[in-house]
């Protein structure tokens, strides 16, 4: 039952502003899917390049269903735009597969500010708000698998 079910957010600090708006489509989703916000632990982290790594801590702690991971990497002028987003997509899929706990993934890596902005809207294609709702979809199915 989801209602059992605790779920931990892993946020970057860095680009707060967007973070921020995801994190509230996240808690939109979960309020959707009948988790309290009692359920609901959030963790904030500097950057992206840490999601990975206190993701992996809070799913190898045992005390959570699924992980969420929500920042926002927007592409400047020289290549750490490709090293963030490699690492922090590759460490989440890693995280999930060695720890058996689903992470989802709500970071944004876009190549401007006004194309975070637009996935971070208040509405079902906030990336946040897509996240948590795979996460409730992905915890109710390992139950049954």
């Amino acid at each position: 039952m989801i209602q059992e079910s605790r779920f931990a957010i892993i946020a970057s600090r860095f680009n707060s502003e967007i973070s921020d708006r995801l994190i509230a489509g996240a808690m939109e989703a979960f309020q959707q899917a009948n988790v309290a916000p009692g359920q609901v632990s959030v963790f904030r982290v500097p950057g992206a390049f840490e999601i990975p790594l206190a993701a992996k801590r809070a799913a190898i702690s045992k005390k959570f269903d699924a992980v969420i991971a929500i920042g926002c990497v927007v592409r400047g002028e020289t290549a750490h735009f490709e090293y963030i987003s490699q690492h922090v997509s590759s460490g989440i899929g890693q995280v999930a597969l060695e720890t058996g706990i689903p992470v989802t993934f709500g970071v944004l890596t876009a190549y401007t500010e006004e194309q975070a902005m637009e996935r971070s809207e208040k509405n079902s294609e906030n990336k946040g708000y897509e996240a948590a709702a795979a996460a409730v979809e992905m915890v109710n199915l390992l139950k049954q698998l």
